[in-house]
């Protein structure tokens, strides 16, 4: 058995066998049904392991650890308990025989030595086959939850900037009140106050008159409203005010607050606004936010603003330094102000960290602003390598040098001169003139130093200097009468925005408290990998209501506004008339009313439901919940 078991050659073929032909199988532990209720949907399940996607193993692991589920993973398809009972040695055990010349030819010796193989299979290479793959499993389910949580993170810090619009910011709440805070157009809080709409005290009207004061006072343009607790109602209140008061000119957003709180508790919102409350403060982060996502999010730890799934399930060390990459790289390809910079968008510049972060404001705010990026070498401790890496990065509109509001680094700026001279024009002539730099032959100006790509990209600089490369800012309007679940019905089109986006599909807010889910097969009538290929966090989207649960607060929407709302209870049973076991029996029902379509259905119940067809066409239904439930916003 030590010998067979040792085998590297041997284990390495078993492994990736049983990796291949392998199955996940997961049972409801005894008398734990209710208590681990979140989890209904992996009580009788089995699955391929290669085609066992991350959120699904991160669910199934949670659930073993919460001693709800016991898993097992088995070397190949399990039986159906309908099949007759399996007999003879597995193609594993033939395996290890052939390799060590085993083989029942009658003689004395020949059974002792195939039981030998049958009981070194069972008692010790499949336990460790079986751990080993579960380490994949995770592993690989671990990679893709990161991949996920970065993207998504992403598309947030470069969604759409309101820009330099005053912003009044509504940080909802009942018994604590509404606060209030209004915010410049350079992001300085010009007001503050607290209000009581709602109940207990329910002072409606007075709210509504100091809503409309501090507006008039401060010309405000928009108001961002938090999403929290109390967020319907308050968003009714400042609908109101649109409505009542049109000479004003509101526009009325509703703003993901995932940690506003985290921000008002740190001790850089201490040191930025000493003088505000720390309920205030929230309410600051949620205008702020609107005017430009990247500028006030990078305040925030990124894992605590709740795009991710099962992130506390995850290696911490592992999705910090992706989160901190993609931070780097968002702030790095949008570009920033280095005279309004805070110091922790500027710690998250390539070359810049927080000490020198807080030198260059410290700087700035004792010489006054910077006319020009030579400045930053003034700068204590910015040496050449750190301005060789930052300089491109930081912009200065208005200031002396207009290539210094351009992505353009000071270091190719002889290369600028030399087109200056050719053209015979002056810089701010040959800035955004499309014309001039058309005729300009890129390839005249390489030279030892800076090659084709580099010269060609900074041509495409000259054209469209400092270009932001975030989308246009829009809006979702909520409809009217549609505040809770109850208010929902099935076949209702309602806008929303897409708030997070995860392999199984995406969460979008159409206004009722709870985000409904839109399930990878509900997203087109093509084939959809990857949710990401459709949608985005931040996306303004219309959406079709396919089914409300409101006992389990669950709702099913469809993108593909065609779909028909089919009469509940239509069976997809298997072709065997058996109980489907992908995802429990409920995933092959709700796969027969809600996938349709190419990515799973009622077709593939009973046994073939194990492979997928049940799980994933589930849209939106107790599977997708069941994965929420069980955390998948941490």
């Amino acid at each position: 058995m030590e010998r067979f078991a040792e085998d590297a050659d041997l284990i390495g073929e078993l492994r990736e066998r049983m990796w291949n032909q392998g199955w996940m199988t997961s049972k409801v532990r005894e008398g734990k049904e209710t208590e681990g209720a979140k989890f209904a949907d992996y009580f009788d399940f089995a699955e391929p392991l290669t085609k066992l996607p991350s959120h699904r193993v991160l669910a199934l692991l949670r659930g073993e650890k919460e001693e709800i589920l016991d898993l097992s993973t088995e070397p190949e398809q399990p039986a159906n308990p309908e099949d007759p009972p399996r007999t003879g040695p597995t193609e594993y055990e033939v395996r290890i025989a052939e390799r060590f010349g085993v083989d029942n030819q009658g003689r004395p010796a020949d059974k002792w030595l195939s039981d030998t193989v049958r009981w070194a299979w069972r008692t010790k290479i499949l336990l460790h086959l079986g751990i080993d793959l579960r380490m994949r499993l995770r592993q690989n389910a671990e990679d893709e939850a990161v991949r996920v949580f970065a993207t998504n993170l992403r598309d947030l810090l470069l969604a759409a900037p309101a820009g330099t619009r005053a912003t009044m910011g509504l940080d909802p709440g009942y018994r604590t009140g509404v606060k209030v805070a209004v915010v410049g157009s350079t992001g300085k809080v010009v007001a503050t106050d607290t209000i009581y709409p709602h109940k207990p005290q329910a002072r409606w009207d007075e709210a509504m008159a100091k809503l409309e004061k501090l507006a008039r006072e401060h010309g405000v343009d928009l108001i961002a409203i938090g999403n929290g607790t109390a967020s319907r109602e308050t968003d009714k209140l400042a609908g109101d005010l649109v409505k009542a008061k049109p000479e004003l000119g509101l526009t009325k957003i509703m703003v993901s607050e995932a940690g506003a709180s985290v921000y008002s508790a740190s001790a850089y919102a201490a040191r930025e606004l000493p003088d505000l409350d720390v309920s205030l403060r929230g309410a600051v982060s949620i205008a702020r936010r609107l005017q430009d996502p990247l500028a006030e999010l990078v305040k925030i730890d990124p894992k605590s603003i709740g795009v991710g799934q099962y992130q506390h399930d995850l290696s911490e060390s592992k999705l910090s330094r992706s989160l901190d990459a993609v931070v780097e790289d968002c702030v790095n390809a949008v570009g920033v102000d280095l005279n309004t910079a805070s110091v922790p968008l500027l710690a998250r510049v390539s070359g810049i960290g927080t000490s020198l972060a807080e030198n260059i404001v410290s700087h700035r705010d004792s010489t006054g602003q910077f006319r020009t990026r030579d400045g930053l070498k003034d700068v204590a401790r910015l040496g050449p390598k750190a301005f060789e890496q930052c300089a491109g990065f930081l912009r200065i509109p208005g200031g002396d040098d207009p290539l210094d509001a351009s992505a353009v680094h000071p270091e190719a700026y002889p290369v600028v001169r030399r087109i200056l001279d050719e053209t015979g024009t002056g810089i701010r002539e040959l800035i955004g003139n499309t014309r001039a730099l058309g005729g300009v032959k890129a390839e005249r100006f390489v030279d030892d130093t800076f090659g084709l790509p580099t010269v060609t990209d900074i041509l495409s600089e000259l054209e469209k200097p400092g270009r932001d490369p975030r989308p246009e800012f829009t809006t979702a309007t909520f409809a009217d009468g549609v505040e809770k679940l109850s208010d929902l019905e099935p076949g209702m089109r309602l806008e929303g925005v897409v708030t997070n986006v995860a392999a199984f599909g995406a969460f979008v807010d159409v206004g009722v408290h709870q985000d409904g889910l839109v399930h990878v097969s509900a997203m087109s009538h093509n084939f959809v990998s990857d949710p990401r290929e459709v949608v985005k966090p931040g996306d303004v989207v219309t959406v079709k209501v396919l089914a409300v649960d409101i006992d389990r607060k669950r709702i099913s929407l469809t993108l593909r506004l065609d779909d028909e709302i089919t009469p509940a209870g239509q069976d997809g049973g298997g072709p065997r008339g058996g109980k489907p076991r992908g995802g429990g029996d409920r995933g092959g029902r709700q796969g027969g009313k809600q996938g349709g379509g190419k990515q799973g259905g009622g077709k593939q119940g009973g046994r073939q439901n194990r492979q997928g067809g049940g799980n994933q066409a589930a849209a939106g239904g107790a599977m997708a919940d069941a994965l929420r439930k069980a955390g998948y916003r941490g």
